[in-house]
């Protein structure tokens, strides 16, 4: 993976009895990034959003326990509903009386919760390569199974072996089996994946396991299992929403993403012909244009 990142200058910053790691730049309406994972940092957004930073303030920042923010004792004291509050704690301690916000992947689950719940916070909203419920969540990991016994039959006997043998999903021994299908599923040009930022200890995988299951490539557990569906309240939203998906994302696959046009018809839905999941990694000369129009 790619580590020679240039970061945008950042502090700690109090909220809700942690300490966040925020990253600033521009300035302007703030546009407030939202990473995925659930346990990645937000080094993902490096550098292609710096673009963006004489359109408005960029901020990038960690969730609690991920990245640089400071970490618990016990990774199970991570939750959904705790990263929609410290969100809207970030808010506050960062003085915003808006912010647009872009959620990615996790984070757009994060985004939708908060729209819903402070609509008069959000000026405009961007769900890049979500997903809207833990059904869906489920159903992309079928996806990916079904991916890997058409690609990799001889990888997917040894996964079902393993299996068979009692071994959840999480442990190294699967791990090391599933690993093949990120660059199957998750990129337009598989060649890119080697070249995605990323940082030590990100993700961190024993505080990604507490929050998604044990065995979350065959069935959600922790707090993915517990997530609300949000389909029938997106067409709630008021606000100005921009809602993009790769053709070419086996995970989080256009199928499942039209269904985001089906239930938020009031939204702006751009399918992104050259991207996986990482739309603003392979396809930025798209989307950052994209986003300066929608967010002006």
């Amino acid at each position: 993976m790619h580590t020679d990142i240039r970061h945008a200058p950042g502090e700690y910053v109090d909220v809700n009895g942690t300490r966040l790691w925020v990253e600033r730049e521009g300035a302007g309406d703030p546009l407030v990034l939202l990473a995925g994972g659930p346990a990645n940092s937000h080094v993902t957004f490096h550098p292609v959003f710096s673009q963006l930073a004489d359109a408005c303030e960029v901020v990038y920042y960690d969730y609690r326990g991920r990245g640089r923010s400071d970490k618990p004792d016990d990774p199970r004291a991570i939750t959904f509903d705790g990263d929609v509050a410290d969100l809207e704690g970030l808010r506050r301690a960062l003085g915003f009386e808006r912010m647009h916000l872009y959620g990615f992947s996790y984070g757009g689950l994060v985004a939708q919760a908060y729209a819903l719940a402070h609509p008069g916070r959000v000026s405009r909203l961007v769900l890049a390569n979500t997903l809207y419920s833990a059904s869906m969540w489920q159903a992309n990991h079928d996806n990916i199974n079904a991916e890997l016994q058409r690609q990799f039959p001889e990888v997917w006997e040894r996964i079902l072996a393993l299996r068979a043998q009692g071994h959840r999903s999480s442990s190294p021994d699967m791990q090391a089996l599933f690993a093949v299908h990120g660059p199957l599923t998750r990129w337009y040009d598989a060649s890119r994946a080697a070249t995605l930022p990323t940082e030590p200890g990100s993700p961190d995988k024993t505080l990604y396991f507490a929050f998604v299951g044990d065995d979350i490539d065959f069935e959600p557990g922790g707090e993915v299992a517990k997530l609300p569906d949000f389909r029938p309240r997106l067409a709630e939203l008021a606000m100005p929403v921009l809602i993009l998906a790769g053709r070419y994302d086996r995970a989080l696959y256009p199928k499942l993403q039209l269904d985001f046009k089906r239930y938020c018809p009031q939204a702006r839905f751009v399918m992104l012909e050259k991207s996986g999941t990482f739309g603003h990694f392979e396809e930025p000369e798209t989307v950052m244009p994209l986003l300066r129009e929608f967010l002006a």
